[in-house]
């Protein structure tokens, strides 16, 4: 039986989880501290991020390192982008050093601007870097824990490693794709949760089907300016981590970025959304980052701009739709 380490204990990591060992693989969920790995094998479910959905006989949580990663055949990192660090360099020692690491976070560290692969391959220093890869797609964490189909890109800088990992994670519920752009693969996961969260001051302030069609175009074409510029291939935004994630996240209410983007328009303020949530919301700290970046390397980014000044400036989300309106006309197409 296929060993498989999961870092992280929320929706998602849960979530795979679960998957991984519908389809016949052990899966261990490593939890940091022992209470919650307790309480969570005590009850065989996780009613705060995964409500009412058992776990399969094959999936375990512990706190135990040991149990976790020796003899894992892929390592699945799933913490807040916040605490990638602090968790990895809790962690490293412990992770076999043949073992692939498969990186399911979307988000990107505020300070260094980098993608959390890097992050990993950081604190695991003399880390196979061929071996440090990244999991995107359109994946709402309740559809696939209630048995729901769906797809996904996996990404590696090695072809053979990318292959492998693919065919371990694959089913006939969860169809996974592979790629080598691995910056691509990995922003456009992060950088969409930025677009949900101003789809959703489309739908809160009324403005209908035609401006929120505009706003999520027009928020593909922004994201995919800043990918190409950090290294990307254009193409991969046009894929199931691109377009695909985009198109789930700024159209279900099942995503916790879209929610955030409703509450904010709904007149509450951030700390308060975020407290309702529960949950984290990748999209907030992503949209930090992506300023920075885009200030950096001289990307125009309006759209992120806006959704910026609404987050952490006090602007108003009927406003800042009015003024991406009011901007100098332009062509459609620059990169």
């Amino acid at each position: 039986m296929t060993h498989i380490g999961i870092v992280g204990t929320g929706a998602w990591g849960t979530t795979l989880g679960i998957l991984l060992a519908r389809t016949g693989h052990k899966t261990v969920l490593w939890s940091r501290t022992a209470s919650r790995a307790e309480e969570l094998m005590a009850a065989r479910v996780n009613e705060r991020s995964v409500p009412g959905v058992k776990f399969p006989d094959s999936m375990i949580v512990t706190p135990s390192m040991g149990e976790t990663f020796a003899g894992s055949d892929v390592v699945i990192v799933v913490v807040p982008s916040l605490t990638m660090r602090e968790n990895i360099k809790f962690i490293g020692d412990a992770i076999p050093s043949g073992t692939s690491i498969l990186c399911a976070t979307k988000g990107i560290e505020i300070d260094s601007g980098k993608r959390m692969s890097l992050v990993i391959g950081e604190e695991l220093s003399g880390y196979d870097a061929d071996r440090i890869g990244v999991l995107s797609g359109p994946n709402l964490a309740p559809e696939i824990a209630a048995g729901k189909v769906a797809t996904a890109t996996v990404a590696f800088p090695s072809e053979s490693i990318g292959e492998s990992v693919q065919e371990l994670i694959s089913s006939e519920l969860f169809r996974v794709y592979r790629s080598e752009d691995v910056t691509g693969v990995e922003l456009g996961g992060a950088l969409k949760n930025i677009i949900a969260i101003g789809a959703a001051f489309i739908d809160g302030t009324g403005m209908g089907a035609n401006a929120k069609a505009a706003f999520v175009t027009r928020g593909l074409h922004e994201i995919t300016r800043l990918g190409v510029a950090m290294g990307a291939k254009p193409g991969t935004f046009a894929g199931l981590s691109g377009m695909g994630d985009l198109l789930t996240t700024c159209y279900s209410s099942l995503s916790r970025n879209y929610r955030l983007g409703a509450g904010l328009a709904s007149g509450r303020d951030l700390k308060t959304v975020l407290k309702d949530l529960g949950q984290t919301a990748e999209g907030a700290p992503t949209t930090q980052a992506a300023v920075r970046l885009a200030r950096k390397l001289g990307v125009d980014m309006p759209i992120t701009d806006a959704t910026y000044a609404v987050l952490f400036e006090g602007a108003a989300p009927r406003d800042v739709i009015h003024e991406l309106m009011s901007r100098t006309l332009q062509p459609e197409v620059r990169y």
